[in-house]
């Protein structure tokens, strides 16, 4: 039976992106969600409120009007329960609530973004054939935040800050349509690349701007984006680059719903067969573990439709 194409409303949804100026939008919202004035910021949060249906007891905090703006609220920190750790202490865990949208392989360099899309490491990554090499014929894991999600970022592994780099870009929106339809959708927006150096090797977490997404924060460097000046790359550490953060430390924020890639050398991570595109994931949930065989890891089935099934081989 013959697949059908996206539907005529998600084809027209991303036309009118192309169109839209998506940092002053973003720049609209990112002033909005800040404002104090107490019937406003308590008319968004309650907005939201009523259209993803939130639960509230999982906050530090469950009173909603208690938040002194909207951004407040969106950045909720979580009771210190409301997410039990991973037991197993070599697993690598979620770092975010989210949804799978892809994971496995990089092949040829390449990861898969949606059927038949893909973008390549070192685009995702500026540009830099050196940098992207460590992560050729690794495995990722993209997961995409909705505005229902907590909305701060965790380490998935520990590691040592080895450096973070904004990269400008446009703003087009994260979700599956979008993915679909627009090319090298994740290496177009703007993003901040960040790279530990952990007891797995290399790691790389690729905060992915997305519209309406006002603010991009690490815990280090504070709020990255929006920034002044867009036109050309920027790295910043703090620190001389002595930054360390165990596994389950908050790294940073979105402010409304985007993306994280997560890149992992060869041979280093194995991705849990039970990760599969769609599956909605928590944060602190197992994504995978040390490799058994770290030389020796195949994918099973189809990039295109199975692209989270990997295997090591006996």
């Amino acid at each position: 039976m013959r697949e059908s194409g996206p539907s005529l409303g998600a084809r027209l949804f991303v036309a009118v992106q192309y169109l839209l100026p998506h940092h002053a939008l973003s720049g609209v919202m990112y002033r909005l969600a800040r404002v104090r004035w107490r019937p406003l910021k308590d008319l968004l949060i309650a907005t939201l409120l009523r259209l993803y249906r939130i639960d509230m007891t999982e906050a530090a905090d469950p009173n909603p009007k208690s938040y002194a703006h909207f951004n407040a609220f969106f950045t909720r920190a979580l009771r210190a329960d409301a997410r039990p750790a991973e037991p197993d202490p070599q697993a690598v865990v979620s770092p975010v609530d989210g949804t799978v949208s892809q994971c496995g392989l990089i092949t040829a360099g390449r990861l898969i973004q949606a059927k038949g899309r893909y973008f390549t490491v070192a685009e995702l990554l500026g540009g830099d054939p050196e940098q992207a090499r460590a992560f050729i014929g690794g495995t990722f894991a993209t997961i995409y935040l909705a505005p229902s999600d907590y909305h701060r970022i965790h380490m998935p592994l520990g590691g040592d800050l080895a450096w973070m780099r904004h990269l400008p870009g446009r703003l087009f929106s994260v979700n599956a349509a979008t993915a679909d339809l627009v090319p090298r959708l994740f290496a177009r927006n703007e993003r901040v690349v960040c790279r530990f150096e952990t007891d797995l090797g290399a790691m790389a977490m690729v905060l992915v701007g997305a519209i309406f997404v006002g603010g991009i924060e690490t815990v280090w460097a504070g709020e990255v984006t929006p920034a002044n000046a867009r036109s050309q790359p920027s790295s910043r550490l703090a620190g001389g680059g002595s930054v360390r953060l165990e596994r389950g430390a908050e790294m940073g924020r979105f402010n409304l719903g985007s993306t994280v890639i997560l890149l992992f050398e060869p041979g280093r991570v194995q991705l849990d067969e039970t990760l599969l595109p769609g599956r909605k994931i928590r944060l602190g949930q197992r994504l995978g573990a040390p490799a058994a065989s770290p030389e020796r890891i195949e994918i099973r089935g189809e990039p295109e439709t199975d692209a989270c099934l990997i295997s090591s081989l006996p």
